[in-house]
């Protein structure tokens, strides 16, 4: 760290009283991005094409391509289960998996890898 930054950062901790973890733009001048792990949302556009991995924290809905059927896929879950509806025109499909299992919604292969009431950490891989 440049000898101005940690100028900067010992100074604003000063100030504010709190860790420079805290103190903004501490944790960027650092070398990383400044986002906790735990704040970065999933990139749910690498899913468009039915194959991607997953960590939600929340529910989410995305869009996938119309080859499968449908047009959207909604990802929700609990510690003991996750809920994946497929939907599209005239067309609603859904499975509830545990983890460790797999299961498909229209041509999309879900696979859950791990599971917690505030975690899900999914694989998804076409199967047609």
């Amino acid at each position: 760290m440049p000898v101005m930054i940690a100028a900067s950062v010992l100074l604003a901790t000063a100030l504010t009283g709190l860790p420079s973890a805290a103190v903004p733009g501490a944790a960027a001048d650092a070398g990383t991005s400044g986002v906790p792990a735990a704040a970065t949302a999933p990139n749910l556009r690498a899913c468009h094409d039915g194959r991607c991995s997953l960590t939600l924290r929340k529910p989410v809905s995305f869009r996938v391509s119309s080859r499968f059927g449908i047009t959207r896929l909604a990802i929700s879950f609990t510690g003991h289960s996750v809920r994946v509806k497929g939907t599209g025109p005239g067309v609603s499909s859904q499975a509830l998996l545990g983890e460790g299992t797999t299961g498909s919604v229209n041509g999309i292969g879900v696979r859950v890898l791990s599971l917690s009431s505030g975690k899900a950490v999914l694989r998804l891989t076409p199967v047609r």
